[in-house]
């Protein structure tokens, strides 16, 4: 399975002190000797962590692919046809959010989404959507002719996290998922086999599969015997581990648990 290391929570950790250091572009010879497949980085709006600068100094500069995650707004359109990475994945924003909260709507007439979609395949970027993982998403991303979909695992993630982790006993306790342990397990099953049956589906279609959002050590390897999810795109369970075994370490073991 393909692993794309998301370098965003080290823009984070910069922002966090409004300093030049840490630089995200430091990472990029780490997570090639580490095995990884691909840098992704979100450019968001509100440039709450990632900088255009910091954009343009990686795709110039990575040796490895560059998945390049933004909204459909005309202006992140406008850069990315400009810097050209090897993909762009269109996912929803709201400013108020703290971290991307659910797939990109699809469905129905998307007038902005087509023009964005055309505009990028035209400068020979291959297009993925980062969708829920629901089959009308899945049918309206055939429609759109794009390569490539992520399915968001956050529900997936979450219910792992209340079932096996303390989370309930912390002030990120998630109110909805505070349900008995054999709730939770059936709701995780019925996750997983969901996950599977449409990353087949979608397969079938002629889409190639990534998956990403909450996935950890913990969680990942039952996302890792879905065969046809062909990447993965992990970010902050692998900066946060890093702080402590250090950013080589952390995708090595992460690269480990994505042996079939």
């Amino acid at each position: 399975m393909l692993l794309g290391v998301n370098i965003d929570h080290i823009a984070v950790l910069r922002e966090a002190r409004k300093v030049a250091d840490p630089d995200p572009l430091d990472a990029l010879g780490i997570c090639k000797r580490s095995g990884a497949d691909q840098i992704t980085i979100h450019l968001r709006e509100d440039r709450r962590h990632m900088q255009d600068s910091d954009a343009k100094n990686i795709i110039e500069l990575s040796t490895l692919p560059v998945n390049l995650e933004c909204a459909i707004a005309s202006e992140m359109i406008d850069i990315a046809c400009e810097l050209k990475p090897h993909r762009v994945t269109l996912v929803p924003e709201k400013r108020e959010e703290v971290t991307t909260e659910g797939g990109l709507a699809v469905t129905g007439e998307q007038p902005k989404l087509k023009v964005a979609i055309k505009r990028l395949q035209k400068e020979e970027i291959e297009v993925s959507l980062f969708i829920d993982p629901t089959l009308d998403a899945v049918r309206a991303a055939v429609d759109l002719h794009v390569e490539w979909i992520e399915f968001h695992t956050g529900k997936y993630a979450n219910i792992h996290t209340m079932l096996y982790s303390n989370l309930a006993k912390t002030h990120h306790s998630i109110p909805e998922l505070e349900l008995s342990r054999k709730v939770l397990k059936q709701m995780l099953d019925d996750e997983l086999r969901n996950l599977r049956l449409l990353s087949c589906d979608a397969m079938e279609l002629g889409l190639r599969v990534a998956a990403g959002h909450g996935l950890n050590m913990q969680n990942v390897s039952d996302i890792v015997e879905i065969e046809t999810i062909e990447e993965l795109n992990i970010g902050q369970s692998i900066i946060a581990r890093s702080v402590y075994v250090g950013l080589e370490q952390a995708i090595l073991d992460m690269r480990a648990k994505l042996i079939r």
